[in-house]
């Protein structure tokens, strides 16, 4: 809305990155917005109980580094200044999947590689600079506020936190919940009479561990990102190894289908030098470790389509993994979390009124999250253990992507193309224009090599 219709006062539930994004779009919209935080928060960058995640390996694509940087300026000069290293993503990876290494060369896509507390400590410290803008941390949603139709939310039942568990009704013109896989909103809404969304899950049963090394300091240019890939459908480990902030390095080796990465350092070690390349093994065994080994289990992939529900309360919306979680050894969590906040400001720029935004804003947000569903539950079916329904000719796709990625060895334009679609630039039927397709049949033919193989 154009700052002579600001509303007064919007609340987001969970102070992660998705809500802190969400907050810094609904400042330009409402004269207040008030985050609520469970977890009580410190100004440095150290992982919290409300994010286990973050102890573990993390990026910014370069669409999530575009978009943030339009909404937060200078902020990726910010975090450099304070460690984050920055660098070409067809220059800096070392990627090994299907057989070989994809070509290095320079695409033009940046991104950036810190830890997860590292980004979530800047961007909170620039939203809560934004006069709009309120954090009340310790503090527990229990409930929602709605009128006596129960057709519109109009506030929080909160928990202050307090020792005596003292209770307070927070109104506000519309609530967003940013609270996570674990959202209470399916509860909170079927108790107001609404229907369940759709769900899709892919069960994949991810398991995964992660140890911070000592790094020897280079210039940015000369630091590589390690990832091997898994070839499936036997293999079923991966590893990644990323450069960090204060001269580290971030190792995160994962598996498949409870094929569960050691948490002791003779296992730790064992399964690195288990992957289909020895790459990280051959760091990591000349390197000094800094932490423990951290664990983490994802159980399975979750997308809720309320785009496709028929009624829902005004004044409420969802967002971030609320919505969607999918893989994480993709990456791709926060970047569509910041794409799905940008719709949300798009949608409310558009907007009369806050009657009906839930309509426009799911089915946005609908193809916000498809690209990134589409890549990563795709890669995962191509194993027969993991469980979910499988697209018609998921089959066929996935021996082309395949070609794909062997022509990527070679083939920097195909590599480009690949990364568009990871970095959530162009959705994956790009791979499918006539130019791709064709450059991928004739390095098939050129080498042999079939997409059956």
């Amino acid at each position: 809305m154009n700052n002579s219709d600001k509303k007064d006062q919007a609340i987001v539930i969970g102070s992660s990155m998705a809500g802190l994004i969400t907050a810094r779009v609904l400042s330009g919209h409402f004269n207040r917005v008030i985050l609520i935080e469970k977890d009580q928060l410190v100004d440095t960058p150290k992982p919290r109980k409300g994010v286990p995640q973050g102890y573990h390996l993390h990026g910014l694509l370069a669409q999530g580094r575009t978009t943030l940087e339009a909404y937060y300026p200078g902020i990726s000069e910010e975090l450099v200044a304070d460690g984050a290293l920055a660098g070409d993503m067809g220059e800096t990876m070392r990627w090994y999947h299907f057989g070989g290494y994809k070509k290095k060369f320079t695409s033009g896509l940046n991104g950036l590689l810190m830890s997860r507390p590292l980004l979530e400590t800047h961007v909170r410290r620039r939203t809560l600079q934004l006069p709009a803008v309120t954090l009340r941390a310790g503090c527990l949603v229990r409930g929602l506020i709605s009128d006596a139709s129960g057709r519109c939310i109009t506030g929080v039942d909160l928990e202050t936190g307090t020792q005596d568990g003292q209770r307070e009704q927070l109104m506000a013109d519309l609530i967003v919940d940013a609270s996570g896989r674990g959202s209470a909103s399916l509860r909170w809404l079927t108790t107001l009479g609404y229907a369940k969304p759709p769900e899709e899950e892919v069960k994949i049963d991810l398991s995964y561990a992660t140890r911070l090394y000592q790094r020897k300091p280079a210039p940015a240019n000369e630091t590589e990102i390690i990832m091997i890939a898994p070839q499936p459908p036997h293999d079923r480990r991966a590893g990644a190894m990323f450069p960090i902030e204060d001269d580290r390095w971030i190792v995160t080796l994962s598996g498949l289908l409870k094929d569960t990465c050691p948490t002791d350092e003779a296992g730790f070690i064992e399964f690195s030098k288990s992957l289909c390349a020895p790459d990280i093994f051959n760091m990591i065994d000349q390197c000094e470790p800094v932490s423990d080994i951290v664990p983490y289990k994802f159980a399975a992939s979750q997308r809720r389509h309320f785009e496709r529900l028929r009624a829902f309360p005004a004044n409420y919306l969802v967002v971030g993994d609320a919505v969607c979680s999918f893989n994480p050894i993709f990456g791709q969590g926060m970047t569509s979390a910041v794409l799905q906040a940008q719709a949300m400001d798009e949608c409310l720029q558009k907007a009369d009124t806050l009657d009906n935004l839930w309509k426009p804003y799911f089915n946005r947000i609908a193809d916000v999250v498809a690209i990134p569903w589409q890549a990563a539950t795709g890669e995962d079916f191509r194993y027969p253990g993991v469980q979910g329904k499988r697209p018609p000719g998921i089959g066929l796709v996935n021996r082309y992507v395949k070609a794909v990625h062997r022509t990527t060895h070679r083939d920097t334009v195909v590599y480009r193309a690949f990364l568009d679609v990871m970095n959530l630039i162009r959705g994956p039927q790009s791979l499918m224009r006539p130019a791709i397709v064709w450059r991928v049949i004739r390095d098939v033919m050129k080498h042999q090599l079939s997409p059956q193989r």
